[in-house]
């Protein structure tokens, strides 16, 4: 599965101690110039030796050129169905084993991924393509829609042709250019098995009237709605293959890179918010995710940006932190701890919650933190089970959530030593659709 004939690949998992290889000091400056791919420790002795050691991210890359180039295969600690598992879940559609079979091998990431994306695909499309309303400024020589009035008298001369916007019927929308895209990048991307490819070529060419998207230009912005809800699974899945952040250099000098990556972490956090803004509809809660308008101190200059924030009646009831990691038998990390602590104190909650991406789901921790009032309790969310077992176990922690006290027996002993507006930020309004993740622009590094 090599990306192509070049430097003898490095193979790690995810996490864990990594492997001792010997690197070339133009490698080692490649590798740092990307410091949220890989973690780089000198091997004390000679011979140039480091210990390479991953970080949440998986995939098959290769960066930089010349004696500079590494090829990096990242594998997952969990088996591949079940990351496709939490790559391809979507609320509200119905669970079936086939969503993650895939034809390739069960320990290669990129073509079981691949064969996954163009089953969702094809599953999206059987039914048609999906069309929609666009608006369309042009210049015709008959009027079609609406004149625009200030482009049309600035003319001189001859009236035509007229300046006009028109909503015109059509396949070339936002959910058909992400869909397009993703096959176009998956298509070309080496480690893809032969079938898969012409799979994947075949779908594209049911999609002619559709512009193909530039490399390295904004995603369209989709919403979700009743009438794209078909495309929703495999729109949330090319969001994922179309965001390589990490593979954006941070040093000086730039670096070519070519292949896949994934941030777990950031896959686990969107898992959870669907899966919990699911369970917690019945029970009246909403969840918002990554809000940026809280502020930790009076003077409002110190931002926070909660994982999750869960409102009840337009208030505050709880606040929930991703961690994907596993927990163990250990107590949750003295930075995790205060970083929930904060959360919960700007706030004005009395509980806060640390959901943790365990091999095993144990009853929840709480942690009663002294002279504060604020419980903080951990919870495992068991990544190798089942799909079905691992839902259940959300739900579980959904009606766990649901039966928290909120906001209002914390709010008078905050307000007696300051004001509301400095404690807590006021509710947003609703998003519309189902999942706001969907719908934020995001860049494809192509």
């Amino acid at each position: 599965m090599a990306l192509s004939t070049g430097p003898e690949p490095i193979r790690l998992t995810e996490t864990g101690p990594g492997v001792e290889v010997a690197l070339h000091p133009a490698q080692v400056a490649t590798l740092i110039n990307s410091p949220r791919l890989v973690r780089l420790t000198p091997v004390p002795g000679p011979g140039g030796r480091w210990r390479v050691s991953g970080l949440e991210r998986v995939g098959l890359v290769r960066l930089g050129r010349g004696d500079g180039a590494v090829e990096l295969h990242i594998d997952p600690k969990l088996p591949v169905a079940q990351l496709l598992f939490l790559l391809t879940y979507a609320p509200g559609t119905p669970w079936r084993d086939q969503q993650v079979t895939a034809s390739a091998s069960d320990d290669d990431l990129l073509p079981a991924l691949a064969d996954a994306y163009a089953r969702a695909a094809r599953r999206a499309l059987d039914p048609g393509v999906l069309h929609g309303y666009r608006v369309t400024d042009d210049e015709l020589p008959v009027v079609r829609g609406r004149i625009r009035t200030a482009e049309q008298l600035r003319r001189t001369g001859l009236p035509l042709p007229v300046a006009v916007r028109y909503d015109d019927f059509t396949a070339d929308i936002p959910e058909n250019r992400v869909l397009l895209a993703a096959l176009h990048r998956l298509e070309h991307l080496p480690g893809v098995t032969d079938t898969t490819r012409r799979t994947l070529r075949h779908l594209a060419a049911r999609l002619p009237e559709v512009t193909p998207l530039r490399p390295g230009t904004p995603l369209p912005v989709w919403t979700p709605t009743r009438l794209n809800s078909r495309y929703a699974p495999v729109l949330r899945l090319a969001e994922l293959i179309l965001t390589d952040r990490t593979l954006t250099p941070h040093g000086p000098t730039p670096v070519t890179t070519d292949g896949f990556v994934l941030d777990l972490a950031t896959v686990f956090e969107r898992f959870l918010t669907d899966t919990l803004t699911a369970a917690l509809r019945p029970h009246r809660v909403r969840v918002e995710p990554q809000e940026r308008h809280h502020r930790l101190d009076v003077g409002a200059r110190v931002r926070i940006r909660p994982d999750l924030v869960l409102y009840r009646a337009g208030r505050p009831l709880t606040v929930v932190d991703a961690k994907y990691k596993d927990l163990g038998a250990s107590t949750p990390s003295t930075d995790n701890l205060y970083q929930l602590l904060g959360y919960c104190t700007a706030l004005a909650i009395p509980h806060g919650h640390l959901v943790y991406a365990a091999q095993r789901g144990d009853a929840p921790v709480p942690h009663a933190i002294r002279n504060a009032g604020i419980t903080l309790t951990a919870h495992a969310v068991d990544l190798s089970r089942p799909p079905a077992e691992i839902l259940a176990s959300v739900a579980a922690l959904a009606d766990h959530l649901a039966q928290q006290p909120g906001q209002s027996s914390r709010v008078d002993q905050v307000t007696a030593r300051s004001s509301p507006s400095a404690t807590h930020s006021p509710d947003p309004p609703p998003r519309p659709g189902p999942s706001p993740s969907s719908s934020r622009c995001r860049r494809w590094a192509g």
